[in-house]
């Protein structure tokens, strides 16, 4: 059971356009990168700001870090910074495959939006919206500086706001309601792809991205307030007869550490070093 410590440990990525029979499936959870308001040290929550250059950068990186693991289908929440990240760690990928928004706000953008090439469509990442996965809305606190709040109300009261399970903000959601929301979602969306064989990418938020975790490994709720997540890490989880496995984060494009943990993730390595060997010869 992991206790507040950081979600970054050590392991590794798989991934080509080669699919396997599956027994498992991959589930990649990602953090935004830093965002103009994270760089100012704001209360961000619903609000829509974009990633800065670092958090460009750290999304970038996390791209790279997951490269090779295979991704089937890929979930957004409906803030800018989210897709932002999610966009550009998909340009990194090794199948290069377009991620592509999924527009099923109505019958006519159903249409609009469709692919009628069926090798276009093969060559695509459908990308899901969902506002369930939101930051946690912090009402009233939204736009205000951490410390200067922290001053104002009194440091005990400031972490109470957004350190416990069941505290609100004025005005706003505490962690108990973001996480209703945003496990249920996980659970009737999300996992049912999972159990289909499909292997998801997740990109959300700090509070959003808490209380799936919570749900994944079983935290109770004095553990999942100290659990703190880093911009633009990526993080493993092997989905295997209804149990999550967590394995880390990938450490990079190059490395090994993850084709180990599974024979599925050996042969997917194997077969891509197929790929390049077979390109290399031609």
């Amino acid at each position: 059971m992991i206790r507040g410590e950081q979600y970054v440990s050590t392991l590794l990525p798989s991934n080509s356009c080669y699919h396997l029979s599956k027994t498992e499936s991959y589930l990649i959870l990602i953090r935004h990168g830093e965002s103009m308001w994270n760089e100012k040290n704001l209360f961000t929550g619903c609000v829509d700001v974009p990633l800065t250059s670092k958090g460009v950068d750290e999304a970038i990186e996390a791209g790279k870090r997951i490269r090779h693991l295979p991704i089937d289908v890929v979930y957004i929440s409906a803030l800018i910074r989210s897709q932002m990240t999610a966009m550009l760690a998909l340009t990194e990928h090794h199948c290069k495959k377009v991620p592509i928004i999924v527009h099923d706000e109505t019958e006519q953008a159903k249409v609009w939006s469709q692919i009628y090439s069926e090798g276009t469509e093969m060559q695509s990442v459908p990308v899901i919206k969902a506002w369930q996965l939101n930051e946690r809305m912090y009402g009233e606190l939204q736009g205000f500086n951490k410390l200067e709040t922290a001053e104002r109300c009194g440091k005990e009261q400031v972490y109470k706001w957004r350190r416990s399970y069941d505290a609100r903000p004025p005005n706003g959601e505490s962690l108990e309601m973001c996480l209703r929301r945003a496990v249920t979602y996980f659970k009737e969306q999300i996992e049912p792809q999972l159990s289909s064989g499909k292997n998801v990418m997740v990109v959300a938020h700090a509070n959003s991205l808490r209380s799936i975790l919570m749900y994944l490994d079983k935290l109770n709720a004095e553990e999942v307030i100290h659990l703190e997540l880093s911009t633009g890490v990526p993080m493993l989880y092997i989905y295997r007869e209804n149990q999550f496995i967590r394995r880390g984060s990938p450490l990079g494009s190059t490395e090994d550490g993850v084709y180990a943990y599974t024979e599925n993730l050996a042969l997917y390595k194997q077969n891509l070093l197929d790929e390049v060997l077979d390109e290399v010869s031609l």
